[in-house]
């Protein structure tokens, strides 16, 4: 069996999501599919973080292991038979002890809203959150910065049984462009299930001057997911980059990923939004 690494990139509007589920379409099952198509042979993939419905990813990764030679030209003929809103942008023989989930050392995600009166640019409307109300970027990064570091977000993520809620937020920048749009940069070691964007509904409601910055940070001591969270549109949020340790790094990675995994419980290990 050889072990290959997939970049992918796709539009998440029209997915449920990455995750395979039955009568669906998902990412990872069209995928599968047009694998299948070409190779005439069942294929399984593991990804970096298994994406919501409606998010989006300009760097997404995933794995495969096969015994069938993989054909020339292989990115080319999966452009042709996949749909236009998913793509395999390379392929490359990974080393046996890549995996693209365990082995991550930390994901990046982009969040996108603007608060122009007219709404988003109807060219990036399908990645951009229009926000109804005026955004004081200053406040939000105020609010985001009361957020770095490792912290148990429960407040901030949906609860699955048997999973850890304690993630180290490494990076949370925010910016405006000449047009208005703010986009986030989050980086964590993983995420839990929703907490990309219910970080931004929270720091936004700072920005509005609903809420203050002692509030968001107040949020840390809760440990169940609050309430008084707005979450932030899936159309807004695109997981851009994973990053992994060097080849010879890699093992040792999975051990350590793998052991916090086993101490979260069965389910742990959602590392997508």
């Amino acid at each position: 069996m050889t072990r290959y690494r997939l970049d992918i990139a796709y539009d998440g509007t029209d997915f449920s999501g990455w995750a395979r589920q039955p009568e669906r379409r998902t990412v990872c099952g069209v995928l599968e599919e047009s694998f299948r198509t070409i190779l005439r042979t069942e294929v399984q993939l593991t990804v970096a973080g298994r994406t919501d419905a409606g998010v989006h990813a300009t760097g997404q990764v995933a794995h495969l292991d096969t015994d069938v030679a993989l054909p020339d030209g292989l990115v080319r003929r999966l452009a042709r038979l996949l749909p236009e809103d998913v793509r395999v942008t390379a392929i490359t023989e990974a080393p046996e002890a890549f995996d693209a989930r365990f082995s991550a050392l930390r994901r990046h995600y982009e969040y996108r809203l603007t608060d122009a009166v007219y709404g988003a640019n109807p060219l990036r409307a399908r990645d951009t959150a229009p926000w109804r109300r005026p955004v004081d970027l200053d406040r939000m990064q105020a609010a985001s910065d009361a957020l770095l570091g490792l912290h148990d977000f429960a407040a901030f993520c949906r609860r699955r049984e048997g999973a850890t809620t304690v993630r180290e937020l490494q990076r949370f920048a925010w910016r405006r462009d000449a047009d208005g749009v703010c986009t986030a940069e989050v980086s964590a070691d993983a995420f839990c299930w929703s907490m990309v964007r219910s970080l931004v509904g929270a720091v936004a409601a700072v920005g509005e001057g609903r809420r203050s910055v002692e509030w968001v940070a107040g949020l840390l001591d809760e440990r169940e997911r609050s309430s008084a969270i707005n979450v932030a549109a899936a159309c807004g949020l695109t997981l851009v980059r994973v990053d992994y340790p060097a080849d010879h790094e890699l093992a040792e990675r999975n051990l350590i990923t793998r052991e916090r995994r086993e101490v979260d419980g069965p389910s742990a290990g959602c590392c997508g939004d």
